[in-house]
């Protein structure tokens, strides 16, 4: 049996090499010391420096969204783990795939801690928002860890994990099966599973017969790469569908199926579908309060709902049908399973895809009054027009996303980003930079507003050093705009005031191209010079404060 004698730290690299992690973000930290440089020396690995650790958080959340491949975000014990804590809840709260490891105290020194500077006891503090979390305090268990870390991360629902390597550990030598350390993650991994045969033929039954049937994709289906069946489900069906904000893109925008998507702020015709569908078929999706009339779902018929999850799957409404497992391989038993004729009424679609072009078409003539700064829809639309076709393009920035939702069109799967899960803003910067860490020969644009763009616009540096040229566009009302307006109402205003930043002397001062917007028919030739810039690029437009007509249901579903 062929062994080798290394660091913690070089088994721990060479380990998460041979399982296919290719990228890893963080901020270099003296403790873990030992496996950056086994990183460095490993071609197979590419090391990213970010210049906060939330941001190697975001980048190795968007990894996995856009690629489906795990990457790793570290950062050392204390402040550093404290900051990837603070983007951590968002991988947690959208289900998205990260391995997160960070150094340690000495073990002599741990548990009971004895007051070391940058203590952190770091399983507590991650333990509301990983799925998995282990401290290795023996060299020759890293691989081992490793495999079960990327097992809890891979293995059902997908979610962010924690491994800790304390310093002394890092540096310390173990004799290492070669085997264990070249194992491939197919053998870290169980095998897929798909529903119950008997399931899945009553789910068809029931589906086959529904008059008005609704899709509905969630993040699920783009995670499973199960796009293609879903479609072939729907057309099967003569379905209706929509998708939530995980789900963009696994039905076109284009296809005449579709109409809408985003939950409560995707029209009146999604909710319209949602209160007549009598079968409603959910895969891969939560029915988070994007999906709730008040303080319940806002399906009232039937529902097959599909997840890997068995805990998910069937959860949220009454009497649904559950089919736990595998997206693809569920969606491709219910199809086999599907007849040749359904009783589905195309008018019924069709009326509602009638409903939905018709209000976009109304909604945009009336907000281009040309009246005062660029209304939200305006700018959205233009840009939704302007995107090259194989653009990857997050949407950041709260409020003004809902807009992006309606007039940027998404399709293809894993080419439009959201943050639902937490809401957490900020996040634009970061995934828009591992999007193009991941596709360099993509465009990639990131929507987002002047609030947002604040948290963590010192990523633009971390852009400019890696030659990471993506495009943010900001919708600049110099506001916490939705703030502002609650404030407002209730007859009050403090602390949402944010002009007078120059976001374009704050771009170029890092190295990036930059310039103001304050027309529509500036934005188009705008987004072509960014794009062309040869380095990262920043559109500050001008925008004035517009509710989006879907902001009081979205705001009932948390009262």
């Amino acid at each position: 049996m062929a062994t080798l004698r290394l660091t913690a730290g070089a088994a721990l690299a060479r380990t998460l090499a041979a399982c296919g992690v290719r990228d890893v973000f963080g901020i270099a930290a003296g403790k873990l010391a030992p496996f950056l440089a086994a990183v460095g020396e490993d071609e197979r690995l590419t090391h990213l420096g970010v210049r906060h650790e939330a941001a190697a958080t975001w980048m190795a959340a968007a990894t996995y969204a856009a690629t489906g491949r795990i990457a790793v975000a570290y950062g050392e014990s204390g402040p550093g783990s404290h900051n990837l804590a603070s983007a951590l809840g968002s991988a947690y709260n959208n289900n998205l795939a990260a391995l997160v490891i960070t150094s340690g105290v000495p073990s002599e020194l741990a548990r009971p801690y004895e007051g070391m500077v940058m203590e952190t006891d770091n399983l507590k503090l991650f333990s509301a928002s990983t799925q998995w979390g282990a401290v290795a305090r023996d060299p020759a268990r890293v691989p081992a860890l490793v495999h079960r870390a990327l097992r809890a991360a891979l293995t059902g629902r997908p979610g962010p994990v924690h491994l800790e390597v304390p310093a002394d550990v890092l540096g310390a030598e173990a004799e290492y099966r070669v085997a264990e350390l070249d194992l491939p993650l197919g053998r870290v991994l169980p095998a897929r599973t798909a529903a119950d045969p008997d399931a899945v033929a009553r789910a068809a039954e029931l589906l086959a017969g529904a008059e008005r049937p609704l899709v509905v994709a969630g993040g699920g289906v783009a995670r499973a790469f199960a796009e293609d069946e879903l479609r072939a489900v729907v057309e099967q069906l003569g379905a209706a569908a929509t998708a939530t904000q995980m789900g963009l893109g696994t039905i076109s925008t284009e296809d005449p199926n579709f109409i809408g998507h985003g939950g409560v702020i995707g029209g009146d015709a999604v909710l319209r579908a949602f209160r007549e569908a009598d079968v409603v078929l959910a895969v891969g999706c939560r029915f988070s309060s994007w999906l709730w009339d008040g303080r319940r779902p806002a399906v009232q018929g039937q529902v097959v709902h599909v997840d890997v999850d068995p805990e998910i799957a069937g959860r949220a409404v009454p009497g649904s049908l559950g089919l736990v497992g595998d997206a693809q391989l569920v969606l491709r038993r219910l199809l086999n399973a599907l007849p040749s004729e359904t009783v589905s009424d195309p008018t019924w679609r069709a009326s509602l895809a009638a409903e939905r072009a018709e209000w976009r078409a109304e909604y945009l003539a009336a907000a281009d009054d040309g009246e005062g700064p660029l209304h939200p829809a305006t700018l959205a639309a233009e840009l939704g027009a302007a995107l090259p076709a194989d653009a990857l393009v997050a949407y950041d920035g709260a409020h003004t996303s809902f807009f992006s939702n309606d007039f940027t069109p998404a399709t293809a799967p894993r080419t439009r980003f959201h943050e639902p899960g937490m809401g957490h803003l900020g996040f634009g910067i970061p995934y828009a930079n591992a999007l193009k860490a991941a596709f360099p020969d993509r465009p990639v644009v990131n929507i987002t507003a002047d609030g947002a763009f604040g948290f963590t616009l010192q990523e633009l540096d971390t852009a400019r050093r890696h030659g990471l040229n993506a495009v943010h566009v900001i919708h600049n009302n110099s506001a916490w705009g939705v703030i502002r307006l609650g404030q407002s109402r209730a007859g009050f205003e403090l602390g949402t005031d944010l002009a007078g930043t120059d976001h374009v002397a704050i771009a170029r001062a890092f190295g990036c191209h930059a310039e103001r917007v304050t027309t529509r028919a500036e934005i188009a030739p705008a987004l072509e010079r960014a794009l062309n810039a040869g380095v990262p690029a920043v559109i500050d437009v001008t925008t004035r404060l517009v509710p989006h007509p879907g902001l009081p249901r979205f705001g009932a579903a948390g009262r």
